[in-house]
């Protein structure tokens, strides 16, 4: 589905969220956000895509309130492939994965891990997409659905978990197949998701594989910095000529903007397509280029690497810092005419969605609180976040910062989860910097953490190819050895 931009009826949300949110806003939480996202697509096994049914179930709105407008519904849609099912009088389980803060079909190809193994474990497949994102929109469109923070109160990860909850029990009772054990999926927020659905419906899904979901990064339970200083360190791996010129670059960019015509200078030395009209604009292109390559960093391409090769070489000819910073960005890029700093500004629904989530019961600590990344200090503040929020949304409005942590938990995470949690898969790559926010050690034998030194975001679900490294296929080998046993265990207890 294309973007769509707010309508004409919604111009405060438009102009308050571009001009108070881009420059603070915390790197997405998404699966398909990587720089080669074009070339997976293009890659992924797309025949997969003609064996997959679109189904609109009707949802509830409200699931924990019984106030009249609690029992209006709107259409959840999902889809699902029942060619490699070995059918309901098997047993055979059911792969569900979990959409997250954007529609459901930009996963249905970039996620193969589902389709590269329901033949192997006779699955059926199931995508279900988050309420708020793609088609699956109360109040009858997105213009209404985002009209007021009254429509947007039940755009929440509790209600959206009680989504999936009543279409996957809807979906075993019509198929006749309520002895077939479900195992959720899920990446980045959705794989934050997966885990919380498993602990929440433990009744419902036998088991959840979370990918690259930092379900930590919440209050104080992990430095507010550590997505950066992950970042960082990716950096100096791949060159520290790199780190201390990007480290360097942003004073030179201050000291310059400062300058009488330095403005114009800038947009000459990046080639930018429009004049730049504040440093600000510069420095966000950069920190954003800089944290997706770090986020998305994956065979074959390596970003982080094409961006220090770039800058590599242009020190090797020039002392000029930002001549240097400029040759990274051609390198990320590609060699074009001009470079839009601009791009990725592009107000959607999923984009202000997303930030509805993080002014509410997502409120995720992310900042620069030293000078211990290459990054410009930039400390997080609740009180200037929710500013932002509520000149968004609306004056009234105010995030709870305690909730997912009462909600789901977090806080000693080994010992309470170690009491009554199981059959949880935590895998991460530790170039993400968003493992940070992770699980990364063994809780018990049942919930599991499989990591990767040289992994990256959510890379382990996506979908086979010829240019995954040793290391990647060994990871995913392993989690589907664990989902095997769990299934064997769940056989074992059926019989009995």
């Amino acid at each position: 589905m294309s973007p769509k931009l707010f309508p004409p009826s919604l111009p405060c949300l438009f102009i308050h969220f571009l001009a108070c949110v881009s420059a603070s806003e915390m790197p997405r939480l998404s699966i398909s956000g990587r720089p080669n996202w074009k070339n997976l697509k293009a890659k992924s096994n797309s025949p997969a895509l003609n064996d997959l049914k679109e189904v609109y179930y009707t949802q509830t709105l409200d699931h924990f309130n019984y106030r009249p407008d609690s029992y209006k519904t709107f259409k959840q849609r999902y889809f699902i492939n029942t060619k490699y099912w070995g059918g309901a009088n098997s047993s055979s389980p059911i792969f569900a994965y979990l959409g997250a803060e954007q529609p459901i079909t930009n996963d249905l190809v970039v996620a193969g891990f589902l389709n590269d193994n329901a033949p192997d474990f006779k699955a059926l497949i199931v995508f279900i997409e988050h309420r708020y994102y793609g088609e699956s929109v109360p109040f009858g469109s997105l213009d209404n659905a985002f009209h007021s923070t009254n429509t947007l109160g039940y755009f929440t990860s509790t209600q959206a978990l009680a989504d999936y909850a009543e279409v996957l029990m809807s979906l075993k009772k019509n198929l006749s197949a309520e002895s077939c054990p479900i195992i959720v999926m899920g990446g980045s927020y959705g794989g934050m998701l997966a885990s919380w659905f498993r602990l929440k419906y433990p009744h419902i899904a036998m088991g959840a594989l979370a990918s690259s979901a930092p379900i930590l990064y919440f209050e104080d339970i992990v430095p507010q910095d550590i997505y950066y200083v992950i970042a960082t360190n990716d950096y100096k791996e791949a060159s520290m000529n790199c780190y201390k010129t990007i480290r360097k670059s942003w004073s030179v960019i201050n000291k310059i903007a400062s300058q009488a015509n330095g403005l114009s200078l800038l947009s000459k030395i990046f080639k930018t397509c429009k004049p730049i009209n504040d440093s600000s604009e510069l420095r966000d292109y950069l920190d954003g280029m800089y944290t997706q390559a770090a986020q998305y960093d994956a065979p074959p391409n390596y970003p982080v690497n094409r961006i220090c090769d770039g800058i590599d070489k242009a020190s090797k000819a020039t002392a000029d810092t930002l001549s240097r910073i400029a040759a990274g960005v051609v390198a990320f890029n590609g060699n074009k005419k001009c470079y839009d700093l601009q791009a990725g500004n592009i107000v959607t629904y999923d984009r202000l969605g997303w930030f509805w989530q993080t002014c509410t019961d997502l409120a995720i600590s992310m900042g620069r609180n030293h000078e211990n990344t290459m990054f410009s200090v930039a400390p997080y503040s609740l009180e200037n976040y929710t500013k932002a929020c509520q000149q968004t949304f609306d004056a009234t409005l105010k995030a709870r910062p305690h909730w997912i942590v009462n909600e789901f938990g977090g806080r000693n995470i080994k010992r309470v989860l170690k009491k009554f949690g199981s059959n949880i898969i935590f895998s991460n790559g530790l170039r993400d910097p968003y493992s940070g926010g992770g699980v990364l050690r063994n809780i018990s034998n049942t919930l599991v953490a499989i990591h990767a030194a040289e992994g990256s975001h959510c890379l382990d679900i996506l979908g086979s190819s010829k240019d995954d490294p040793i290391w990647l296929t060994k990871m995913r080998a392993s989690i589907v050895k664990i989902l095997k046993d769990w299934i064997a265990e769940y056989y074992k207890m059926l019989r009995s």
